[in-house]
């Protein structure tokens, strides 16, 4: 009987490409291997311009003066990558970069278009950097956007308010996200459906809600350290705020190990309800440390 040809292995797709990449990274103080071992890499966390959920992607860089560029190659697909058109409904975003120590670098950043000469220049930087980006612009009719990511200020108050802001934004969002996972879980449990068709139900809905947490929770890590240089007195809270970050992180592991064995997802109900209630206690805390300093109303 002849031998069944072996299978070539599946490739990841490319949110699961990223999302690995983007472990690695953060795993290894910036350093990849595989295709991009050895590339100037980034991670971009931008606000999704429909969804308003934070959204992370993975960058090639070049350093400029104080500023980081990026390149919109998309690999020289026809359209621009999701993270430029994010960038052009808010500029705000979340860098996170190598520090050379085996960590990483996080901070806030805004971000410029570059126009006409000086694009043109920075691009054609790149190419004689990296012959690849010749060979993006060869591929497509576009124009492949240049983006300059300028490090914001601590002591900025301008993005003092924009932290708060968006940290009462993203709180809300969640909280949303939550509850209706808890009701949608709650509402299940009463049918009496089986544990199987509970736990694939609620599957994607939770997994959306987790990967939100994870990248919410990096972004303020990541801000954390320049708020207690600007803030001294918000040292002991934060210190808490990362202590709790990492319980958070443990809770979520605990909940997808729920949904992915069937036969424990009976105990999704139960989970859920103390999860929430220690992401409500979690929320409160930082609003109440951090939202007065940010607004300027502590005395």
């Amino acid at each position: 009987m002849p031998e069944e040809p072996e299978q070539p292995a599946q490739l990841p797709s490319p949110a699961e490409f990223n999302r690995q990449l983007m472990a690695e990274f953060r795993a290894n103080g910036g350093q990849v291997g595989g295709m991009f071992a050895g590339a100037p890499l980034v991670l971009l966390t931008t606000t999704g311009a429909r969804s308003g959920q934070p959204r992370s992607n993975p960058a090639v860089y070049a350093r400029d003066g104080d500023r980081l560029l990026v390149f919109a190659s998309n690999g020289g697909g026809d359209k621009n990558p999701d993270w430029y058109h994010n960038l052009l409904a808010n500029p705000l975003l979340t860098v996170e970069i190598g520090d050379g120590d085996g960590g990483i670098d996080g901070y806030p950043a805004t971000a410029e278009i570059l126009q006409g000469a000086e694009r043109d220049r920075q691009f054609a930087a790149q190419c004689e950097r990296d012959p690849a980006f010749a060979a993006y612009q060869e591929g497509t009719d576009r124009t492949i956007p240049v983006v300059a990511l300028h490090r914001l200020s601590a002591a900025d108050p301008t993005r003092h308010r924009a932290i708060a802001d968006h940290l009462v934004r993203v709180h809300g969002e969640l909280r949303g996200e939550l509850a209706a996972l808890r009701k949608e879980a709650a509402e299940q449990d009463a049918t009496a459906r089986p544990a199987l068709s509970l736990g694939q139900q609620l599957a994607r809905h939770c997994l959306t809600l987790c990967g939100a947490l994870h990248e919410h929770h990096t972004n303020e890590d990541g801000a954390f350290t320049d708020l207690e240089r600007q803030f001294p007195e918000l040292a002991p809270g934060i210190a808490r705020l990362r202590d709790e970050h990492e319980a958070v992180a443990r809770a979520l592991t605990e909940l997808e190990a729920l949904i992915a064995d069937p036969e424990a997802a009976p105990d999704l109900v139960g989970e859920l309800d103390r999860l929430a209630a220690g992401l409500e206690e979690h929320f409160a805390y930082e609003e109440e440390q951090l939202l007065p300093a940010l607004y300027g109303r502590r005395g």
